[in-house]
């Protein structure tokens, strides 16, 4: 379709405001079940609460945070970056509503798998993604806009992991493989699109507001340490406790931060959409060294750098790519105010005492960083929500400079 017709169509659009475009309904839902995914856990982890399903309260966290979270933040994302860059009008109205219950449909059925069986938890968990998957796949050959395919291809090795996750489970009671080809493959998916926007948005920034050394370009020792990364998460995934992986991990874990180093994120503390991009991309070297650590001493347990990933990389980086996109698909300033900075300091914070708690084993620490992971979502829902809901941006000259920014 012709982009002068596609934005002609998007400004036809009559429709609920929610179902204008993938990143309204999914940010969302990611705000909405970030929190209630730890708010959930908590007692269910401390035996004060129980629910009817086939699967243990950690294997229901981990599955959540990847496969409900995780995935509806790459939805939003991904429904809306593609079309932006292909110029094809965005999946919107019922076709986008009934893409986002088959995402709600996944979290029930997983939470009411003891009712409805196992088996049957994951068609539905495992239909979304599919679903996800075929729409993406069309988007990305209607538009023939093959820099995307790397996208499909993350697409598919989830589906991979979810199937394996909840074969796991019905056949042995718990998953392991299932939990870790999925980290693996959400990790380096933040590797790849974070080794672009992060320093992007960085010198995007810099070049405007504070001139001076800028960032390193794209090099040999970028694509070495992506090399290097892939074959860590390989080795993780398959023999996670073998002391070659641990030292693979650490190799990762340190090209990764030199990666980090080269972005000169130490000049954008006057910029907190910048600064929490780098803040967030922290966590994955992070993670790669603990969990390197614990192949090696006893005292660091592999949780620790799950934990890293988990809270800290894929919290709190989706959570800053949801609330910058969030402003500038609706018409607002990209500016932070003091209520987002309370925010990116809430799941900070949270990531950084769950941490804490896993080498430590404090069950209160654990408490403190479920709180204030719970408040840092809940303000994003509260903040945000209504933009998402309710607010209808000028289309043409919103998806025009998009379109602009992207090719």
């Amino acid at each position: 379709m012709p982009m002068t017709a596609a934005l002609q169509r998007r400004r036809d659009y009559a429709g609920p405001a929610l179902l204008a475009d993938g990143l309204r309904p999914f940010f969302l839902a990611a705000g909405v079940w970030g929190a209630l995914t730890i708010l959930f856990w908590l007692p269910l982890s401390m035996g004060t609460m129980t629910v009817d399903s086939v699967f243990s309260p950690a294997d229901w966290q981990i599955h959540e945070m990847l496969y409900g979270y995780a995935v509806a933040a790459m939805a939003g994302f991904l429904l809306t970056a593609i079309p932006n860059r292909t110029g094809r009008l965005p999946v919107s109205g019922w076709p986008l509503g009934v893409l986002a219950l088959l995402w709600f449909c996944g979290r029930v059925a997983m939470l009411a798998s003891g009712k409805i069986g196992g088996l049957a938890a994951a068609a539905i968990d495992v239909g979304f993604l599919a679903t996800l998957a075929a729409v993406v796949a069309r988007e990305i050959i209607t538009g023939k806009h093959s820099r995307s395919l790397p996208a499909l291809a993350m697409l598919g090795l989830l589906i991979v992991g979810n199937v394996v996750f909840h074969a796991e489970v019905l056949l042995y009671g718990r998953a392991d493989y299932g939990i870790r080809i999925a980290l693996g493959t959400v990790v380096m998916s933040i590797v790849l699109v974070g080794g672009g926007a992060v320093p992007g948005f960085t010198n995007i920034w810099r070049t405007r507001e504070n001139p001076g050394r800028m960032r390193v370009s794209f090099s040999d020792f970028d694509a070495v340490a992506l090399a290097v990364t892939v074959l860590a998460l390989i080795a993780w995934i398959a023999v996670p406790a073998q002391t070659l992986t641990g030292a693979l991990m650490i190799v990762a874990g340190l090209s990764q931060a030199v990666r980090l180093a080269r972005w000169a994120g130490d000049r954008t503390l006057a910029d907190p959409f910048s600064l929490v991009l780098h803040a967030g991309y922290a966590f994955v070297p992070l993670g790669f060294l603990l969990i390197g650590a614990s192949t090696w001493f006893s005292a660091v347990p592999a949780s620790a750098g799950i934990d890293a990933w988990t809270s800290g990389a894929i919290g709190l980086t989706m959570l800053a790519v949801m609330t910058r996109e969030t402003l500038g698909h609706t018409g607002q300033p990209l500016q932070a105010g003091a209520a987002t900075l309370m925010i990116y300091i809430c799941v900070l914070a949270a990531a950084l005492l769950f941490i804490v708690a896993a080498i430590s084993g404090s069950t209160i620490l654990l408490e403190y960083a479920g709180m204030a992971w719970i408040a840092g979502f809940a303000c994003f829902v509260l903040l945000y929500g209504s933009l998402l809901a309710t607010h209808r941006p000028a289309w043409a000259e919103t998806i025009a400079a998009r379109c602009a920014e992207n090719r």
